[in-house]
């Protein structure tokens, strides 16, 4: 028997092990198991060559849990060591770097311990009072050998009767963490790290992985229900994925994977963290903020990549230039698909814009390279549902008629079709084109593009009069009097603790409401935003809704209005009008919306009152 101590430049190198070398104690399992699919690999490449003779039989990974006598054993039937392959990969502990390991991350935080040091066997150690490993090499005529160590310097290594090749890895549990005795934990946690491993690994009777996910065929070996059902697999309870990218790069870096873009609900339900990273099939983390751009992250599926560099637990990213040249590919990728898609499936990316348009404009607002090549793909809905516009198509649409006279194009968008059918009608008559942009994200998206698109402006199309939308027609005279319009201004003008208004008196055509209320464009933008996103936007939360009441002179109620001798009348009926002016702008709440019920209960009393209302 060979007695020794384990060869490393200080006694604490096991304490700091346990500590800081990984933030999750479950993560041992994934290191034994990954070990051992590495010694399986390998001794199928030697095999491949010649090197290892014989059938190589089941190749099948075993994990084993003993209750009564507290221990976990990995078993693999891969290539095994010898008495010289323990004595260098076990007793010299991160040989290639153990004293530069020990004096830069002694007493820090795991997240800062970076670095390739080959820990991942000495993880066993965070669980384990004892660790027993009894292997045999495929080399013929090798002697099987037992190495045991309790998690001091201290180690013994001895010849052993073993009948097959490969290692079996003995966990004494220690008492801090016998809740991985229980056989649920150990099954999920396999569940969780190894369920793509490429060796089959069996808990309890049962195969736990798929040895060849999706990802790693080649795209035409896959048909489309093959990515449906591997979407299935990773996400057993989402609905189907709109469509999917398959990732497949060897230079100049190594890059697999298949993202997928998610259904999602106008309810804005995102879910971030459901794109999994893997290293050769081994999974690393649902954390890939570093990788994929910011946009990106509501996408879910897989990123495998070898040359992504992580720290010793596998947990954490490297500043790498690999990690941004992935970044910039994927970015790029999902543009050209899209691209791709609108040009040869127009409809059926129109279709499912709902979804689709938020990982657009964020994009676009956040990657300008992104940004470049959106515009292309990048569509605005009709108001009517029934087309939809590319920045170009909608410019050429609309002609000169939506240029304003600082020679922009005017887009002119609803947020609430239903609630602004009063305006998109009289938008509409004047020829304009008025799309949708009723999600959350675009308020920020409108301010953005206006931004980075050149010489575009959007204006809600409640924000002004339709005459005034594109700021450069010419409104016709009022065929009331001048003192008609001061009497009309009077009854109007009263004061709304809630509301800044402002009464003007303009010519519209007869057939135009008779009374407008419209908000500047920019403030119910700031207010809007501010409702979404809060902190600065605090300051126009607060501020007082700013409304422009435009009376339509031209309108003939007001010729019936002006004749009343019942001065009351007269009021109640002007202040309805403009209450329902309000109305179309929700700005009609509590007390004030009491009222107008209440004042048009009484309006419709008496067949005189009611003849009025109807002339109206």
């Amino acid at each position: 028997m060979q007695k020794g101590n384990i060869r490393v430049q200080t006694e604490n190198i096991f304490p700091i092990i346990k500590k800081f070398l990984y933030s999750e104690h479950d993560i041992f399992i994934r290191e034994l198991v990954s070990n051992a699919v590495d010694a399986t690999q390998k001794l199928r490449t030697l095999s491949s060559i010649g090197e290892a003779k014989g059938d190589l039989g089941d190749l099948t990974i075993d994990i084993q849990l003993d209750k009564e006598n507290k221990t976990i054993t990995i078993s693999d039937k891969g290539v095994g060591m010898t008495a010289e392959e323990v004595d260098k990969y076990l007793n010299q502990v991160a040989f290639s770097g153990a004293e530069e390991f020990l004096n830069k991350y002694k007493g820090q935080n795991e997240t800062n311990i970076i670095g390739h040091f080959g820990l991942g066997f000495y993880s066993a150690f965070m669980v384990s009072e004892r660790v027993d490993v009894i292997t045999k090499s495929y080399k013929e005529d090798a002697k099987a050998v037992k190495w045991e160590c309790d998690g001091s310097p201290e180690y013994t290594l001895e010849e052993v009767e073993k009948a097959e090749r490969g290692t079996d890895i003995v966990l004494h549990i220690n008492d801090e963490s016998l809740e991985f005795l229980d056989a649920e934990r150990i099954s999920a946690t396999l569940k969780k790290f190894c369920r793509f491993l490429p060796v089959p690994i069996r808990f309890e009777g049962e195969q736990i992985n798929n040895t060849h996910p999706a990802w790693t065929k080649k795209p035409s070996e896959l048909t489309p229900q093959d990515y449906q059902d591997f979407y299935k697999e990773l996400y057993p309870y989402s609905e189907a994925p709109l469509f999917w990218i398959h990732l497949n790069v060897d230079y100049p870096f190594n890059l697999t994977g298949i993202l997928y873009f998610p259904k999602i609900k106008q309810s804005y339900e995102l879910q971030k963290d459901k794109i999994q990273l893997y290293s050769n099939q081994v999974f690393v983390t649902d954390e890939v903020k570093d990788i994929v751009p910011e946009f990106l992250m509501l996408l879910h599926g897989v990123i495998d990549s070898p040359d992504i560099p992580l720290n010793v637990s596998r947990s954490y990213l490297q500043g790498d230039p690999n990690v941004k040249k992935i970044n910039n590919h994927i970015t790029k990728k999902v543009a050209d698909k899209l691209e791709e898609i609108f040009s040869k499936e127009r409809k059926e990316f129109e279709a499912k814009w709902e979804s689709l348009g938020l990982f657009v404009k964020y994009g676009m607002m956040t990657d300008d390279k992104f940004l470049e090549k959106a515009v292309k793909f990048h569509i605005m809905e009709d108001v009517r549902g029934e087309k939809f516009y590319t920045l170009d198509e909608y410019r050429e649409a609309v002609g000169g008629l939506q240029t304003n006279k600082q020679d922009q194009l005017v887009i002119l968008y609803t947020t609430n079709p239903v609630q602004q059918d009063t305006y998109i009608r009289q938008a509409q008559a004047k020829g304009y084109v008025v799309v949708k942009l009723e999600t959350l994200i675009d308020a920020a998206f409108i301010n953005q593009m206006e931004t980075k698109w050149e010489k575009v402006h959007f204006t809600r199309v409640d924000s002004d009069i339709a005459d005034n939308l594109v700021d450069k027609a010419e409104i016709t005279g009022s065929v009331l009097s001048t003192d008609q319009e001061t009497i009309l201004k009077e009854l109007f003008s009263r004061q709304i603790p809630e509301l800044h208004a402002t009464v003007e008196v303009k010519g519209l055509s007869a057939d135009a409401p008779p009374i407008i209320a419209t908000r500047p464009e920019f403030m119910r933008r700031m207010k809007d935003m501010a409702a979404v996103n809060g902190g600065m936007g605090s300051f126009y939360a607060n501020m007082p809704d700013e409304v422009t009441l435009t009376i339509n002179g031209n309108h003939p109620i007001y010729q019936t209005i002006l004749k009343l001798e019942d001065k009351g009348r007269q009021e109640k009926l002007a202040h309805n009008l403009s209450d329902l002016a309000l109305l179309s702008q929700g700005l009609l709440k509590g007390n004030n919306l009491t009222s107008f019920i209440e004042r048009s209960v009484d309006l419709m009393g008496g067949e005189a009152k009611g003849k009025i209302i109807l002339e109206a």
